[in-house]
């Protein structure tokens, strides 16, 4: 299982992102929020610019916003392994698919915890990944929703049956039993932000989540 780590929650961001890259997380997760497609945190694009050149990790990126055009297209310059946007933006998906493929980067939609498995099959065929958010996105340090087990179980069944070759994140209030129950699905790749940041040790509660 993958770890993508993100700093939303942090206060002190910058001396975050260097702590990550002294462990060996698989990513930095970055969560960005317009404050229009929801609410939360507002790290504006100059500030991620910079806080991507600090470390040599792969960015995993999730957009949370409505200006898709205009966002995929600052965020492919920088170090991105993946970007992913909202299935719930409805209009345009397989377009904005197209072209974070066209600068190539790996395609990922996410689900909020309420939205049905229902509206991103259609897409299954044309992502890298599966973003299936276990809090209502936009604010950090959330209580993991149990109904997103049956969820990710669902999924990863329906992946199976259709053999499209996608992966599948989760993210929201994982920590040390979270994440077992994620790990016991398995479930590809996990994002974990206060767990970890919180700590005086990141590389050892990474190590407590693999």
């Amino acid at each position: 299982m993958k770890i993508s780590v993100s700093f939303l929650s942090c206060k002190k961001i910058l001396e975050a992102v260097k702590q990550i890259n002294l462990t060996d997380a698989d990513y930095i997760h970055v969560d960005f929020v317009d404050g229009k497609f929801v609410k939360g945190r507002k790290i504006p694009f100059h500030q991620l610019k910079k806080i991507s050149k600090l470390s040599s990790k792969r960015l995993d990126v999730h957009l949370m916003t409505n200006q898709l055009n205009r966002y995929i297209k600052k965020f492919a310059s920088l170090n991105c392994e993946y970007i992913t946007f909202h299935v719930e933006v409805e209009k345009n998906i397989e377009k904005y698919i197209e072209l974070i493929h066209s600068y190539g980067i790996k395609a990922g939609l996410a689900i909020n915890p309420d939205t049905s498995l229902e509206k991103i099959k259609p897409y299954l065929g044309m992502i890298d990944l599966v973003l299936v958010m276990s809090v209502v996105p936009g604010y950090g340090g959330q209580e993991f929703l149990p109904h997103t087990i049956e969820k990710l179980k669902n999924l990863k069944a329906y992946l199976k049956d259709s053999k499209d070759q996608v992966i599948i994140e989760v993210d929201g209030g994982i920590k040390e039993d979270t994440g077992k129950e994620v790990k016991q699905i398995p479930i590809d790749l996990v994002v974990s932000g206060s767990y970890i940041t919180s700590s005086d040790d990141f590389q050892e509660r990474i190590n407590q989540l693999r």
